[in-house]
């Protein structure tokens, strides 16, 4: 074989090499994320309306308030992005509980979801989000006002913070304490 055509036969591989590289890159980073952003702006969540009795009986109870009790709140402290807003932990009038997100800019990434987490935010928006985190959701949007759903029998006791957290590269986005309200 001449020196010319093992010259091209490495080459080749290389640019083979390279071209696999990046493509792993392109999808493990994601880099046109950097360039997008995703604004959701869901509505305060209410109870949904209950038929009216057709006569009231005298001196009954009223129906439960449709707007939400709120548990705990705290702001966002960036983590490995810049991330600002506000996280609001609600009892809803059916029992239900939302975390709910306001105000909410961090970056896009790559696998981005949202975490109730057991650690202050000081230590969840690092690199650890402590044991028995629960994760609620994908985040919906970088930007904006949205809902999440807690899981039912959720023990909120030993929750201490909202974190968006990057699955993919385990790294905190953001977090935010949750004091009670």
């Amino acid at each position: 074989m001449s020196i010319g055509r093992r010259h091209r036969r490495l080459i080749g591989t290389v640019a083979a090499v390279l071209l696999v590289a990046a493509a792993a890159g392109v999808y493990l980073f994601e880099p046109w994320k950097l360039f997008t952003s995703t604004t959701v702006d869901e509505a305060l969540p209410t109870a949904p309306a209950a038929a009216a009795p057709a006569s009231p009986a005298p001196n009954a109870p009223s129906s439960a308030p449709s707007a939400p009790l709120e548990l705990a709140r705290g702001g966002f402290a960036s983590g490995e992005h810049p991330t600002t807003g506000t996280a609001r932990l609600l009892k809803l009038p059916d029992a239900s509980t939302v975390l709910r997100l306001e105000d909410l800019a961090t970056s896009e990434g790559p696998d981005v979801r949202v975490y109730l987490s057991t650690l202050p935010a000081e230590r969840s928006k690092l690199d650890d989000l402590g044991p028995g985190a629960v994760e609620l959701a994908p985040l919906k949007g970088n930007r904006g006002n949205q809902n999440y759903t807690v899981p039912s029998g959720t023990d909120l006791s030993g929750v201490h913070s909202a974190v968006i957290w990057c699955k993919r590269f385990s790294v905190g986005f953001g977090a935010a304490d949750l004091a009670t309200t």
